[in-house]
């Protein structure tokens, strides 16, 4: 297993898992690899490695490795 930090949290992922796995899990959503959900509806997040944003077409293509800070940010309404 590799350890991250998971929005300040330590978090567990398996060798060889990608950043669009690890939003899928955080989001309880299915994505296409392209990082839009398979329901077709909106994601609405944000996503850093190592302080810097990764746009959504790279992450099915980015590797979790160990010791990598990952910071996932939802969108949320209000006011």
């Amino acid at each position: 297993m590799h350890t991250l930090t998971l929005n300040g949290a330590a978090h567990d992922v398996a060798p060889g898992s990608r950043l669009i796995d690890l939003i899928a899990e955080v989001t309880t959503r299915s994505l296409n690899t392209d990082g839009t959900p398979e329901d077709g509806g909106r994601l609405g997040v944000a996503v850093a490695v190592d302080a810097t944003v990764v746009p959504r077409s790279q992450w099915h293509a980015t590797e979790l490795t160990d010791g990598q800070n990952v910071e996932i940010i939802t969108a949320m309404q209000g006011g």
